[in-house]
């Protein structure tokens, strides 16, 4: 009953009396439905007709050819193993029938194609291979779909696309924007337990929350994004508050740049980027694996991962993930105890594919929080340990429980319906997520501040929409038609107290009794989206134009029930972007113009005099122009973009948060991913960012830098497979941030750093298992630093800690 609501308040975001930001926008909305419509039916004709795809799919070998074609055409193909071992297909570029490009892979190979209907093919060796073929039908293979996710790219760090929200799945070098996707692989390797911390290797990613914390928010391109501001499988509002732990993800994707017609708005409105998770999902082979952590001090953890398919064509799948740890953390004194449960069911039918996730993520942290403080003037004094306990009677206390459902149906061959939607429930509590701290002097001494905060976050999401491909003439057209709504009710409730303290001898912590909760906010976000993208020239073109009309309704209540805040406004935003290929050589440019809609700012710094307020939504807008060149073991991005948003700017006389001009960042990025050589591999790139406050209040802020964007930052990961000893793999990753400005003003600033982070990796068997054992440092050259900024407050950073695994694969 509950997605009914959502659904019908997506589809009276076209029909609402609202106050407009941009014109009529019920005129505008029943435009987009009738776009649509008429797109529809005018795709009836074609689809009597087989279908022509866009394929681009280089000569390699057979196998890896024959599943790019299964993604690029929806087709299904059934073959032994066997018949296609040891041999290359021939290259295919541009429209064809999906029968004549497989006719055109599988020339001179010898290979017979027998269609079965319903757009699946079984292929058939001659004589000798046809006879093994049949005798070997119970280990046949049978290719992904359009629908299953990009493989991964050389080397197996990142992956070779990703999802676009509404676009789906998309090829990097088809995608007009820089985006990211980090695979499980990776995700294992680094040893990582939150997104956070998978993030680090994006030259545009920083977390702006020291490590150790609840709380993990980040900077993407300059604008901070807060930990709940997640996707999950394109789908807003889903995620754990706090923090997401990665044991129940496959991969971590990040599209740069505001993705408002992508994915619809988030509940606080991430700017510079969306960041999506991928769940886990049943893999055609039996997963058993355990894996066995410690971390320094003394954090002892587990993680069992067990994966089957079963049922007619192995079409039915579930995967279960259970993690728990419990011991110290980096600060002396501060424990955790997290335990974290999942379970992922789905259906890959022929027509209809099914999903539904289960987690439940507790996590409790007792004795110690990390620092976060300003400073009383330009003398900024030195970090301090940051082992050092600065809030010794510290506590928090957070669980989280979402359960996700989606459906999609085909149609036809060419028209998909789909449906997704979930609900979570979150719960936090404790005394301090951060140790916040104020005006710190030179020598240490400074204001510190406890805080005890109560919140709950109760969130319903539901998507929906129908997309399709047909073709006028020459050009193809792939066309979505979407509506989504996201509503979330809410409460959270600061109480504090200060004393006086010092940065290297902390005194000793005044208690704060945690007050009771109240509603303090409901937020409804819903949108109607049409997107088209149209391929032309071989898909040496691609153009996608889009409209989202986006709707947002935010109310603030007080104590006494009483609404402070009422917001119910709307607006149509565009977006067009286009890759073009103009030569025959791997080399993609891209361009974007994207707009969005995003729920006005909150005060979310709980040491605010105004903590919690609303304010009115905003709008903001990125270009971007970009060039993508791959190698096959190579992958470089490079982009030139601009986006602006309002600021809040905190007044430090008043302590308070106010709308005040905008903040526009410019920049220009490099990114590199894949294969150096065989045996080394390498991730990372740079950043340049020039990001300045505009549009100021009487323009006394005009020109002044953003707080907390260097003007650099910068990573270089290596991987090297050593030739003396097999299986043995090193590992380094050096971070490089520059000077942040910590007041609007420019008159304080933290220096630049730079961290070095080392590992290694080793591949056995034992008992006929394959086991991997991994050891990671992260810092270790132990340097100090204050590593980022959030809202005029500098954070500690990382200090040396070490992280130790064996996992076994039964």
């Amino acid at each position: 009953m509950k997605s009914f609501h959502l659904w019908r308040a997506a589809v009276s975001t076209a029909m609402s009396p609202a106050q407009p930001l941009l014109g009529n926008r019920p005129t505008l909305a029943n435009s987009l439905v009738a776009s649509a419509l008429c797109a529809i039916a005018a795709m009836q004709p074609v689809i009597a007709q087989e279908s022509q795809h866009s394929f681009t799919i280089p000569a390699q070998t057979l196998s890896s050819a024959l599943q790019a074609f299964s993604q690029q055409s929806g087709s299904q193909l059934l073959f032994s193993d066997s018949i296609v071992e040891g041999k290359q297909s021939t290259a295919v570029t541009g429209t064809y029938t999906a029968y004549a490009a497989l006719e055109k892979i599988l020339a001179g190979s010898n290979i017979q194609i027998v269609p079965s209907g319903n757009n699946i093919y079984t292929l058939r060796g001659n004589t000798a291979d046809s006879e093994s073929a049949a005798t070997t039908l119970g280990v046949v293979t049978v290719t992904g779909t359009k629908h299953a996710m990009p493989a991964a790219y050389a080397g197996g760090q990142i992956a070779s696309g990703s999802r676009l929200g509404l676009l789906g799945n998309k090829d990097v070098m088809d995608t007009p924007f820089s985006t990211t996707s980090f695979t499980s692989e990776y995700i294992e390797n680094q040893q990582a337990t939150s997104v956070a911390e998978v993030l680090r290797n994006d030259p545009a990613v920083r977390s702006v929350f020291p490590q150790g914390g609840v709380g993990e928010h980040t900077y993407v391109r300059g604008f901070w994004t807060q930990s709940h501001e997640l996707a999950w499988n394109g789908l807003f509002g889903l995620v754990p508050h706090n923090r997401t732990s990665t044991e129940l993800l496959d991969r971590v994707e990040i599209i740069k740049g505001p993705g408002a017609l992508l994915t619809g708005m988030s509940i606080s409105g991430s700017i510079g980027g969306v960041i999506n998770l991928v769940p886990k999902r049943a893999t055609d082979d039996p997963i058993t694996r355990f894996t066995a952590t410690l971390k320094s001090d003394s954090n002892v953890g587990g993680h069992i991962d067990l994966g089957r398919r079963f049922g007619e064509d192995q079409s039915f799948g579930i995967r279960v993930n259970a993690a728990k740890a419990h011991g110290d953390l980096d600060i002396d004194g501060q424990k955790e105890d997290r335990t974290l449960g999942s379970v992922a069911l789905d259906y890959q039918g022929e027509r209809l594919r099914a999903s539904l996730d289960l987690y439940d993520i507790r996590e409790k942290q007792r004795g110690g929080a990390p620092l976060l403080t300003s400073f009383a003037s330009s003398d900024i004094p030195r970090p301090p340990d940051p082992t050092l306990n600065q809030l010794t009677n510290a506590y928090s206390n957070s669980s989280s429980k979402a359960i996700i459902g989606s459906v999609e149906y085909d149609l036809t061959d060419q028209w998909t319906a789909f449906i997704m939607g979930g609900t979570k429930r979150q719960k936090g509590s404790g005394y301090l997520n951060n140790a916040f701290g104020q005006r710190a002097q030179p020598n240490g001494d400074f204001t510190a501040l406890g805080m005890a905060i109560n919140n709950y976050f109760d969130v319903n999401a539901v998507d929906l929409g129908i997309r399709g491909d047909f073709s006028t003439g020459s050009i193809n057209h792939n066309v979505v038609l979407s509506a989504n709504a996201i509503a979330q009710k809410s409460g959270a409730v600061a109480a504090s107290k200060a004393w006086q303290s010092n940065l290297y001898n902390p005194a000793t912590p005044l208690d704060v009794a945690e007050p009771d909760v109240y509603k303090t906010g409901e937020t409804t976000l819903s949108s109607v989206a049409l997107a088209d993208t149209l391929s032309a020239l071989d898909d040496r073109v691609l153009l996608t134009l889009g409209m989202r009309l986006q709707r947002v309704q935010q109310k603030g209540f007080n104590a006494a029930g009483q609404v402070t805040d009422n917001y119910d406004e709307q607006a149509l935003t565009p977006a067009i972007a286009v890759v073009v290929k103009p030569w025959e050589a791997p080399i993609s440019l891209y361009a974007n113009y994207i707009e969005g809609l995003s729920q006005g700012g909150t005060v979310s710094d709980a040491s605010a005099a105004n903590y919690g307020e609303m304010f009115a939504p905003y709008k903001t807008k990125q270009y971007e122009v970009g060039l993508k060149w791959d190698t096959d073991t190579l992958l470089n991005t490079i982009s030139f973009f601009q986006i602006a948003k309002p600021s809040l700017i905190k007044n430090a006389a008043t302590n308070s948060y106010s709308p005040d001009g905008e903040q526009r960042n410019r920049g220009i990025e490099w990114a590199i991913a894949g294969e150096l050589h065989p045996r080394l591999r390498v991730l990372g790139g740079v950043v340049y960012t020039d990001a300045v406050a505009t549009k100021s209040n009487g323009g006394l802020l005009n020109g002044k830098k953003a707080i907390g964007v260097p003007r650099w930052n910068s990573t270089l990961g290596l991987e090297w497979d050593t030739p003396w000893v097999n299986n043995l793999t090193l590992s380094a990753s050096a971070l490089y941030s520059g000077s942040q400005w910590v007041d609007v003003q420019n008159t304080q600033k933290i220096p630049s750093w730079t961290r070095l982070d080392l590992g290694l990796r080793y591949v056995t068997k034992i008992a006929s298992n394959k086991v991997t054992f991994r050891a990671n440092v992260i810092n270790a050259t132990d340097k100090r630093y204050w590593s980022s900024v959030w809202n005029g407050s500098a954070s500690i950073g990382a200090p040396r800690s070490f992280r130790l695994s064996m996992q076994i694969d039964f």
